[in-house]
């Protein structure tokens, strides 16, 4: 299962892009911040595999409109 949120600079869960089973390979999640303000923002990949590990990796991104 991989999961894709985009988090504010509060904390709080935006969006969700991605939140589905998916194979092993590269993957693309479209983000329209069409609705959001200018700012700092966050995006958390989750990734749960067959053996319940989960990963997961947390990144900076800047919205400039």
């Amino acid at each position: 299962m991989i999961t894709k949120n985009i988090i504010d600079i509060t904390g709080r869960e935006i969006k969700t892009l991605l939140n589905e089973f998916r194979n092993a390979g590269g993957h693309e999640a479209e983000f329209d911040g069409s609705g959001l303000s200018s700012g700092v923002y966050y995006y958390r990949i989750d990734i749960d595999d067959e053996q319940k590990k989960i990963n997961f990796e947390i990144k900076k991104m800047i919205l400039i409109k």
